[in-house]
């Protein structure tokens, strides 16, 4: 796909990404941003998130996301790194109010709900989906430090299967731009305030091995939350620490959004497709990493979770 083509008809374009942004959500959609910006001046662009998380003030036109849906009309709306319409519910009317919808994602979930969609689930991230859209030559700088962002984010710096020689080649072209590649994972990727280092101590503490060890979970309740000051925003790093444990093949972590519903993300190293198990909940996600919202307790959630993991296992070694 042109997007050059596909927007070049477009004066008035809106764009964005899943609810509670992650790198590769806030890289696409201001690398998006950002090329329009460069390469189409005379268009009015315009990118709508909820508030990205601080470690990503570095990236160029974060200061310029709206973040609260506007009554007007678009010629074009771009959705990124996003599998299904309800997961851009606070700028759903932004959407509705396009002559053209363009989706370009990367999810084995994605249910191809705007007019154009453009999903390659075998790509790391949204953002190597994007890139490969983009004239190379036209990539600057600040377009780059976005998708080095997405693809970092999405492949855990490079070590999730998701990972292929493209993913590389691309970074690489990233790099030869001039960003501040190390400083970018840094402060981006591994970077944690005192604070979240305290809950992440906390939920190593109090994570359960089951499955013969080679399941373990975790959980934060919003009265931890409200304790320590923080939001889902910040325990971002819990389910990858928890997926290192050792012996473990798939890692659970759950925190609290309102009394007895929760937040599940998933993670598995080489055996399990945790998107099978999130789009069964009504989520999504890729095949080693995946998530979805639940209601209930949470020895509940995570025993329907074990069981559809020793149903793959079994299936496995049929």
């Amino acid at each position: 796909m042109n997007i050059i083509e596909e927007i070049g008809h477009a004066k008035v374009i809106g764009i964005t990404g899943h609810i509670r942004p992650d790198g590769d959500c806030v890289g696409s959609t201001l690398g998006l941003y950002n090329y329009i910006r460069k390469n189409l001046p005379e268009c009015e662009v315009t990118v709508y998130l909820e508030k990205p998380s601080d470690e990503f003030n570095y990236l160029s036109g974060v200061n310029d996301i709206k973040h609260e849906a506007e009554d007007k009309h678009f010629d074009l709306f771009v959705v990124l790194d996003c599998s299904s319409m309800d997961r851009i519910e606070p700028f759903m009317s932004c959407f509705e109010n396009a002559d053209k919808t363009i989706c370009i994602d990367h999810h084995i979930s994605n249910n191809s709900f705007a007019d154009v969609n453009y999903v390659e689930p075998q790509s790391s991230s949204a953002c190597e989906v994007l890139y490969t859209t983009f004239d190379e030559d036209k990539v600057d700088k600040n377009v780059a430090e976005c998708i080095y962002t997405g693809i970092i984010h999405d492949t855990g710096v490079f070590k999730y299967s998701c990972t292929s020689r493209r993913t590389m080649d691309i970074a690489g072209k990233m790099m030869e731009m001039g960003i501040d590649y190390s400083d970018i994972i840094d402060n981006s990727f591994y970077k944690k305030s005192y604070i979240q280092n305290q809950i992440l101590g906390r939920a190593l503490l109090e994570s359960v091995l089951f499955y013969d060890g080679r399941c373990i979970f975790s959980s934060v309740s919003i009265e931890e939350m409200n304790f320590y000051g923080v939001t889902g925003k910040e325990l971002g790093g819990i389910i990858e620490q928890l997926r290192l444990t050792d012996g473990v093949e798939v890692a659970i972590f759950l925190y609290e959004t309102d009394k007895d519903e929760y937040k599940v993300s998933l993670r598995s190293k080489k055996m399990i497709d945790v998107a099978r198990i999130a789009t069964a909940f009504g989520g999504g996600g890729h095949v080693r990493a995946a998530g979805f919202s639940a209601k209930g307790n949470v020895h509940s959630i995570v025993n329907k979770i074990g069981e559809m993991i020793e149903q793959q296992y079994n299936e496995d070694n049929a």
